[in-house]
């Protein structure tokens, strides 16, 4: 059963599982469980997704429950008016604040596509230094951080902490594969570290604003404590309690 965070006439979001992807693609059609199709079947009617997360990214995902619920709000995120707050542990030492505004070039398959305006925001929360050699490093560091994307391209932050150098850990496309190894190996954390924590956006029917939350998955939030985190996530209002999965669920 996916986790259900908020439910009107209009909309339901759920809190989205790593490695879930939200539709069927033309990469991934050897998948057989998808999050539209998961949900769908779960409230028994169809949804239609109004924005995306990649595969690997949890937390909040937004459906419409009918086209005429779906055009306003897929044009309020065209014209970046929802606002979104992402946390991930990255690799060294971030800045302590930081905007990236680096245009995100298109996949392999849309190469003749122009690069397109791609703006991220974040700040930095925590660090952790562990005695675990890593290259040619005698101890490895990581920061948490906090992420406001302003624009929404594909694989924004992902890309854009990789063009930074503080490589998102678990990212197998954009990361840095020594990190992703020994967190896998030393860690047992095989999943991507990006969790989308919260989604305010003005109802589009009701003109109320809207906030909904997401808990990190266990495995995020298991390890920001053992990094000692937990005051700084503590203090973040767009971070509710963990809930612990059911055992037996799905996730």
């Amino acid at each position: 059963m996916l986790e259900i965070l908020f439910e009107d006439a209009h909309y339901v979001a759920i809190n989205k599982p790593n490695g879930l992807l939200v539709h069927r693609t033309r990469i991934a059609e050897e998948k057989k469980e998808f999050a539209l199709q998961l949900l769908r079947d779960q409230l028994g009617y169809k949804v239609h997704a109004v924005h995306r997360l990649d595969r690997g990214t949890s937390g909040v995902l937004l459906f419409a429950k009918t086209p005429e619920a779906t055009a306003p709000l897929v044009k309020a995120f065209s014209e970046r008016q929802p606002n979104k707050t992402y946390f991930a542990i990255v690799r060294g030492y971030s800045p302590e604040a930081g905007t990236i505004d680096n245009p995100i070039r298109p996949d392999k398959d849309h190469q003749h596509k122009e690069a397109q305006e791609a703006i991220t925001h974040f700040t930095r929360l925590a660090t952790v230094e562990l005695p675990i050699p890593v290259g040619p490093y005698q101890t490895a560091r990581y920061s948490l951080v906090k992420i406001k994307p302003e624009t929404g391209r594909m694989h924004q932050i992902r890309k854009h902490f990789a063009h930074i150098r503080h490589y998102i850990i678990g990212d197998k496309k954009h990361g840095d594969w020594r990190h992703n190894l020994m967190f896998l190996e030393k860690l047992e954390s095989p999943s991507l570290l990006l969790h989308a924590a919260s989604l305010t956006f003005e109802h589009p029917f009701t003109a109320e604003k809207i906030e909904i939350k997401a808990s990190m998955p266990e495995n995020m939030h298991r390890l920001c404590l053992k990094f000692s985190w937990h005051n700084e996530l503590a203090q973040q209002e767009e971070l509710p309690p963990v809930v612990p999965m059911v055992p037996g669920s799905k996730g």
